[in-house]
């Protein structure tokens, strides 16, 4: 568990690394130029005193610091949840297997736990970390020791309990995130509207180009902090649907690989 948690932490750390310099680079190669000669083009035409209809293209959309900040942290984000998915995934596998090789309508003693147990010691160490394996092996050692049915129910109860809850816990940066990414929009809302309001004094001598590149940074920050959000919660919500459901069919695999073959002594 400590050598998973800690690959984790490594991964994430390179995750996180390799999402700035990539949408850095985009921004800075691709994005800001692109949005640059867009907005001087339309200053110009403006300063000339020519009709024209302002086109807001996705480069002049997402040009700003905050808009950059958002995608970092929603590419990060979706790093996290893809690896947490993967892990469930492989989880999932365990359970279209026969882990425990108990034939139709055997019954299994306190005694013949033991036996039982070691085609689950035997699996490679990093599937004994699964969810399945752990709880099945703990409820069978619960079983040898105390004999009693109700023990091993509880034991598997509790175990995927735990999990659930560690399962849960192991989301807070994601949802850190989903929080982090609108409040970085509203930042760029704030300094949109207090760049506005400072060039406001040209807007009087009839120059209202500023102001209004200082409004456009104001309502698309916040709309693109919006949009990504939306996304990130959408994802956010179908790995917890598939975690859970995970939990749920060990416990059910328990009880119908395991529990229902025991006989107390």
């Amino acid at each position: 568990m400590k050598h998973r948690m800690s690959s984790e932490f490594i991964y994430q750390l390179f995750a996180l690394l390799i999402t700035v310099i990539v949408v850095h680079a985009v921004y800075v190669g691709v994005i800001r130029p692109s949005a640059d000669a867009q907005i001087r083009e339309e200053m110009a035409l403006q300063a000339a005193g020519e009709d024209f209809v302002p086109e807001r293209s996705f480069a002049v959309v997402i040009r700003d610091f905050e808009q950059e900040a958002c995608f970092i942290l929603l590419l990060w984000a979706l790093a996290i949840m893809g690896y947490k998915g993967r892990l469930c995934m492989l989880e999932q596998r365990l359970l279209g297997q026969r882990l425990l090789d108990i034939p139709e309508g055997t019954s299994v003693l306190p005694q013949d736990a033991r036996e039982y147990s070691r085609s689950l010691e035997a699996l490679p160490e990093k599937e004994q970390d699964y969810l399945l394996p752990r709880t099945l092996l703990a409820a069978l050692q619960r079983f040898a020791t105390t004999g009693s049915i109700q023990a091993v129910s509880d034991t598997i109860k509790e175990s995927c309990e735990v999990e659930s809850d560690r399962l849960d816990s192991e989301l807070s940066m994601v949802r850190y995130i989903a929080w982090a990414i609108p409040s970085i929009g509203f930042i760029g809302t704030v300094r949109g509207i207090g760049d506005a309001l400072g060039q406001a004094y040209k807007a009087v001598e009839g120059d209202i180009s500023g102001v209004t590149v200082s409004l456009g940074v104001a309502f698309n920050s916040t709309f693109v902090a919006l949009v990504l959000s939306i996304i990130i919660m959408f994802c956010l919500h179908q790995l917890q649907l598939s975690q859970e459901r995970l939990v749920l069919d060990c416990q059910r695999y328990a009880d119908r690989r395991l529990m229902r073959h025991l006989v107390a002594a």
